[in-house]
C-alpha cells in the first residue's frame, strides 16, 4: 500500500523550483532593488550666442547642474546641437532642459513634439517661451506652454517674492508658502493661464513685490503673473526666471541665478520628478526669507543693532537694549547650500558683513552693500532649544556678542564655541 505522506514531501520537484524562485523574489528587499537603478540623463540644449545675461546663466547652469547631477543620482550633458531633437539623437534621455532658446527648424520642432508625445520630460527657462508670433508654432506656444506671445517684461533684473499656489506638485511640495527668487528678468504673456484647464500653476509673483523693476517705464505696479508652471499633458515645467543682472559694457554678472536656495530645491525638485526618481526632504532651518527677525543674544539678552539706525557701507553692527525698532529688525534671504545674506530692514542692500574679508578672531561686524561675497553670508544652525548659532561663510567663525550686556558694543566673528555669546534667538516681527 503507497503511503500518504504529509507535507510538502512529495510535491514534484518542477513545482517546487517554481516556489523556490517565487519566495526569492518576494524576499528580495526593496532597498537593493533602489541601489541598481540607474541615473537618469538630462541633455540641456543652448543657444549661448545672443545677450550677454542669457549667455551668463547658460555658463552658470552648465557648472551647477554638473554638481548637482554628481550628488543627486543623474548625468548631465549640454549642448548646442538642436538637431538632436531632428535626428531622434534625442530620445535616449529621460529630461530635456532648453536654457536660452527653443528649436528653431521645422524638424526640430516635430522631433521636439514627438519626444513630448511618447513620453519625453522637459525643463525649460525664460526665454524658451519667448516669442512675438505665437502663430508659428501653435502646438509648442499655445498649447504645450499656454503662455502665447511675450507681452511684457520687468527692468532692470531683481528678486521677487513669489508665491507658491500648488505645494502638491512634486517640485514644489517642498517649498515654503513665499520665498525670494534670484535675480532675473521678469516676463508677461498674452494668454491668462488661469483659464486654461490643463496648465496647473505652481508659483506667482506675490503681491509684497510689487513695484517690481527699477525702470518706471518696465516696472509692474501690480496685476498677476505666473512665474511657474506644468502642463497636466505632459511631464513637463517652464520657469520664468534665467536672466542675470549684467554689467553690459563689461559682460561682467552682477547676480547669480541660483544664488536662491529655496528656488534651487524647486529645480532639484522639479528635475527628480521629471527623471522618475524620488525626491529628496531637504533639511529646514525653520527661518523664513520674507520675514523681518529680531536678533537676540542668548548670553547678555541685547539684540543686534545697526548704530544710530545707519544704513551706509561701514555702519557698526552693534549690541543694545532690545527696542523693536528698524534698525533691530533684519530678513534672511538663501544666497546658495543652506547660507544666508541678512540684511537690514533700513536698507535691505546692507547686509552683515565681516570687515575686510578678515579671517581673524575678533573681526569686527559691519553694514555693507551686498556683493556677494562669502563675508556676507551666515549659515544659520539650529541648536536644540531653537537659537541659532551664525557661522561666517569665508572663514566658519561664529558671530559673537560681548558677555556683558553693554550698550554700543560692536559684535565680532569668533571660533565657535558653543556659548550663550554666540546664540541668538531669532523673534519674527509684524
Amino acid at each position: 500500500m503507497q503511503q500518504v505522506r504529509s507535507g510538502a514531501a512529495r510535491v514534484p520537484l518542477w513545482l517546487a523550483c517554481l516556489l523556490a524562485v517565487l519566495a526569492g523574489l518576494v524576499a528580495q528587499p526593496p532597498a537593493r532593488a533602489a541601489a541598481t537603478a540607474q541615473p537618469f540623463r538630462v541633455l540641456a540644449l543652448y543657444n549661448g550666442t545672443w545677450d550677454a545675461a542669457h549667455i551668463s546663466f547658460v555658463h552658470e547652469a552648465n557648472a551647477w547642474f554638473p554638481r548637482q547631477a554628481a550628488a543627486n543620482g543623474f548625468t548631465y550633458t549640454a549642448s548646442n546641437n538642436w538637431d538632436l531633437l531632428a535626428d531622434g539623437g534625442v530620445s535616449s534621455y529621460q529630461v530635456v532642459l532648453f536654457l536660452d532658446d527653443l528649436p528653431q527648424s521645422a524638424a526640430q520642432r516635430a522631433g521636439f513634439e514627438r519626444y513630448m508625445r511618447n513620453g519625453g520630460a522637459w525643463m525649460g527657462f525664460h526665454v524658451s517661451a519667448f516669442t512675438t508670433d505665437a502663430r508659428s508654432w501653435p502646438w509648442y506656444h499655445d498649447q504645450f506652454l499656454g503662455s502665447g506671445n511675450f507681452r511684457s517684461n520687468t527692468w532692470g533684473p531683481t528678486t521677487a517674492v513669489l508665491r507658491v499656489e500648488d505645494r502638491t506638485h512634486p517640485s514644489t511640495s517642498n517649498l515654503p508658502a513665499t520665498f525670494t527668487s534670484s535675480v532675473s528678468e521678469w516676463y508677461s504673456w498674452s494668454n491668462d493661464l488661469r483659464q486654461n484647464p490643463d496648465i496647473r500653476i505652481l508659483a506667482s509673483v506675490d503681491p509684497s513685490s510689487f513695484p517690481l523693476g527699477t525702470d518706471p517705464n518696465q516696472t509692474w505696479y501690480g496685476g498677476y503673473y505666473p512665474i511657474l508652471w506644468t502642463n497636466t499633458k505632459y511631464r513637463m515645467l517652464y520657469a520664468n526666471f534665467g536672466h542675470n543682472a549684467m554689467d553690459y559694457d563689461t559682460d561682467t554678472a552682477l547676480s547669480s541665478s541660483f544664488a536662491s536656495a529655496t528656488q534651487n530645491r524647486f529645480l532639484l525638485d522639479g528635475l527628480k520628478w521629471l527623471g522618475g526618481a524620488p525626491a529628496s526632504q531637504p533639511p529646514s532651518d525653520g527661518i523664513s526669507e520674507t520675514s523681518w527677525y529680531t536678533v537676540r543674544n542668548k548670553g547678555n539678552g541685547t539684540c543686534v543693532d545697526a548704530r544710530a539706525a545707519g544704513t551706509a557701507d561701514g555702519t557698526v553692527v552693534q549690541q543694545y537694549t532690545c527696542n523693536a525698532t528698524a534698525a533691530q529688525q533684519f530678513q534672511f534671504r538663501s544666497t546658495d547650500s543652506g547660507y544666508r545674506r541678512i540684511a537690514a530692514r533700513g536698507n535691505p542692500q546692507q547686509v552683515l558683513d565681516v570687515a575686510d574679508r578678515s579671517t581673524a578672531d575678533g573681526a569686527p561686524v559691519q553694514l555693507w552693500s551686498y556683493g556677494g561675497g562669502t563675508n556676507q553670508q551666515w549659515l544659520p544652525v539650529r541648536e536644540a532649544d531653537g537659537q541659532y548659532r551664525l557661522t561666517a561663510r569665508h572663514s566658519g567663525k561664529c558671530l559673537t556678542a560681548a558677555g556683558a550686556a553693554t550698550d554700543g558694543v560692536q559684535l565680532v566673528q569668533r571660533t565657535c564655541d558653543g556659548s550663550a555669546a554666540q546664540s541668538f534667538r531669532l523673534s519674527a516681527q509684524p
